[in-house]
């Protein structure tokens, strides 16, 4: 049997367009539904799921903190914890008074004699006073302190171990002189955790004299 297609080519593209229009439709609704769904669990979730974990959360902080301040003396035990949790830092912060002779071994050299020594490690800050067999070697004292430097073994690069290095007073004798010296020092040289090399230059004022001792390590 032998058959025929009549309609038109417009009538064709019509119907093609309507079953494209029908699908389109179908296709919007199916999403649209979906997405209200989505929307519906959602609201869901949020009013009744996550105010019910709210309250039960805040159940348990009630039960919770009631069951602590029942302990007795709770308030000291965690006085106590606080404490003990801030030793480790504490022991780690804490100088080591004892490296300042050995580094006052380095620096001062053999024409110098240092008869007093105040050491304030809050301000970071040293005060030295002594005699020299010249007011010159002084004067070499004081720029040695300032061109001394420190690395550690967390911090290889040269640092300056002190500043502020000042000769607040002198007097000159027969037999020598005198003076006084303030200075400010870096607190990591005397802080325990740190492994400190001093480099003390090697000054001396003439060929035949030398004042200062040999580099030497910490």
């Amino acid at each position: 049997m032998i058959q025929f297609n009549l309609l038109p080519d417009v009538k064709q593209e019509y119907l093609k367009a309507k079953r494209t229009r029908q699908l389109v439709v179908v296709i919007s609704f199916a999403v649209s539904a979906t997405a209200l769904t989505v929307l519906v669990l959602l609201f869901v979730s949020v009013k009744l799921v996550q105010q019910k974990s709210m309250r039960d959360a805040d159940g348990d902080i009630t039960k919770y903190s009631a069951q602590l301040k029942a302990i007795p003396n709770i308030d000291k035990i965690l006085t106590v914890q606080n404490q003990l949790s801030t030793l480790n830092t504490l022991h780690d912060a804490k100088v080591v008074p004892s490296r300042m002779f050995a580094y006052l071994q380095q620096l001062t050299p053999s024409t110098v004699s240092l008869n007093s020594a105040t050491i304030d490690y809050t301000a970071s800050t040293l005060s030295l006073g002594g005699q020299a067999t010249a007011l010159n070697q002084v004067n070499v004292f004081a720029d040695t302190l300032k061109e001394t430097t420190f690395t550690t073994s967390a911090n290889t690069t040269e640092t300056p171990a002190f500043s502020n290095v000042v000769l607040t007073s002198f007097s000159r004798a027969d037999d020598g002189a005198s003076f006084s010296i303030t200075l400010s020092f870096k607190p990591d040289i005397f802080v325990t955790t740190n492994d400190v090399t001093l480099t003390v230059p090697k000054l001396v004022t003439s060929p035949q004299q030398q004042l200062f001792q040999e580099k030497v390590s910490n």
